[in-house]
C-alpha cells in the first residue's frame, strides 16, 4: 500500500510509502482520501500524524503520470485530486505534519492540510508548479495564501523557489524546526498530548477556527457561540470544570 494508517495509543499515523520520493500518483491520492476519512471516523484515533518517512515527506505529484493526461483527462481528475487533500484537511481531530526532506508541490499542499507542521532541519518546501507551466492544483493557491498571506504565497508560487526549514519557519509555513532524526518523535508527542484531551471540544475548536476563516466576523462569532454553548452538554465539560474546582487547573483527565 502506498499509504497506511497505523494506530497506537490514540494517535493515527498516515504514512506515505511510495519510494523513492513518495510521488503522489492517482492511486496514492485515492488511498489518502480513503484513510483520511477512516481516521476521521474511528473512535480509537484521537489525533493524526502525517509522515513520509525519514528521508522525504513527498516530492510532489507523479509528473510522468500527469504528462500523459490531456485537458479532458485533467478536467475529470482535478476535483478528485482536490478532494483527496480536502479529506485530510477535514479530519475533525488535531492533525500534525511531520516533514522531512522534500515537501514540494503536492507534498507541500499536503502539509498545508495539517493543523500544525513540524519540519526537520533538512526540510525543503515549495510550490514549483510554475516551472512546469502550471499552478498548484491541490489547494496550494488557497491554503498557502491563507496561512502565510497573499504576498508571501505569491512569491513562492510565482517563482517556484524552494525554501529551507529556517526560512519556512520565518514565513510561518512551518511551526517548529527540529533535528531531522527527531521529526516523527516530536510530531507524535504533539499528537499524543492532544489525544488525551477533550475530543469534542478539540473538534469544536478546529471547526470554529477553520470555518470562521472562510466567513465574516459576525458569522464566525455565531459559530463560536453555538459551539461554546453546546459543549456545556458534554461530559468532558463537566469533568474539566469539576477537576478545576477540586484539584486546580490542568489536571483533568478526559479518557
Amino acid at each position: 500500500m502506498t499509504v497506511t494508517l497505523e494506530v497506537a495509543e490514540g494517535v493515527g499515523t498516515l504514512r506515505l510509502h511510495r519510494p523513492p520520493m513518495n510521488a503522489l500518483d492517482v492511486a496514492t491520492q485515492d488511498r489518502l482520501k480513503e484513510l483520511a476519512e477512516e481516521a476521521g471516523r474511528r473512535e480509537d484515533v484521537r489525533a493524526v500524524v502525517i509522515y513520509g518517512g525519514e528521508k522525504v515527506f513527498a516530492a510532489g505529484a507523479d509528473i510522468k503520470e500527469m504528462q500523459a493526461m490531456d485537458h479532458a483527462a485533467m478536467v475529470l481528475r482535478a476535483r478528485a485530486l482536490q478532494e483527496s487533500f480536502t479529506a485530510v484537511a477535514r479530519i475533525p481531530k488535531p492533525v500534525v505534519a511531520a516533514v522531512t526532506g522534500y515537501a514540494l508541490g503536492g507534498g507541500c499542499e499536503l502539509a498545508l492540510c495539517a493543523d500544525y507542521r513540524i519540519a526537520g532541519e533538512n526540510a525543503k518546501l515549495g510550490q514549483p508548479e510554475i516551472l512546469l507551466g502550471l499552478i498548484p492544483g491541490a489547494g496550494g493557491t488557497q491554503r498557502l495564501s491563507r496561512l502565510i498571506g497573499p504576498s508571501r504565497a505569491k512569491d513562492l508560487i510565482f517563482t517556484g523557489r524552494q525554501v529551507k526549514a529556517d526560512e519556512a519557519l520565518t514565513l510561518g509555513l512551518v511551526d517548529r524546526v527540529v533535528p531531522a532524526a527527531e521529526v516523527y518523535e516530536a510530531a507524535h508527542a504533539w499528537a499524543a498530548r492532544l489525544a488525551q484531551g477533550p475530543a469534542i471540544a478539540l473538534r469544536a475548536a478546529k471547526e470554529a477556527v477553520d470555518a470562521g476563516l472562510e466567513t465574516d466576523i459576525e458569522t464566525g462569532l455565531a459559530l463560536e457561540r453555538n459551539w461554546f454553548a453546546g459543549l456545556f452538554a458534554t461530559e468532558d465539560r463537566e469533568r474539566g470544570m469539576r477537576s478545576f474546582v477540586e484539584e486546580g487547573p490542568g489536571k483533568a483527565r478526559f479518557l
